[in-house]
């Protein structure tokens, strides 16, 4: 599966999917930082990417319906640090084998992840 990584999401996570046999890529290493969410999303409709952010306005299906992308991930750690940002996406990594990403919203909690089609 092909990723997009928001700019506020560490590097470490990159590695982490990387290591679970994805692509990886950051918006900061394609000079898309501080720049509008329309054209992240757009980077990510173009090259077939999930962007895995924390920005809960990709959280709203209404903006960006689920059918419109290759899916989109918004961690919802309880805590902003590094280790529950790593801790979130391993546990959306596990239901990746089970439940598919590709147009769909998955809000990624510590101990849950609700997906929207």
């Amino acid at each position: 599966m092909r990723f997009k990584l928001d700019e506020n999401i560490p590097r470490a996570a990159e590695k982490v999917l990387r290591s679970a046999g994805h692509e990886a890529q950051t918006v900061l290493d394609e000079g898309l930082g501080g720049g509008s969410d329309s054209r992240l999303i757009e980077a990510c409709r173009r090259e077939r990417r999930v962007l895995v952010t924390l920005d809960l306005d990709f959280s709203d299906i209404r903006l960006y319906p689920p059918a419109s992308h290759a899916g989109i991930w918004v961690l919802r750690p309880p805590l902003h640090n590094v280790e529950e940002l790593l801790r979130a996406v391993s546990g959306a990594l596990a239901l990746l084998a089970s439940e598919p990403a590709d147009r769909r919203l998955w809000i990624v909690e510590r101990d849950r992840v609700r997906v929207r089609e």
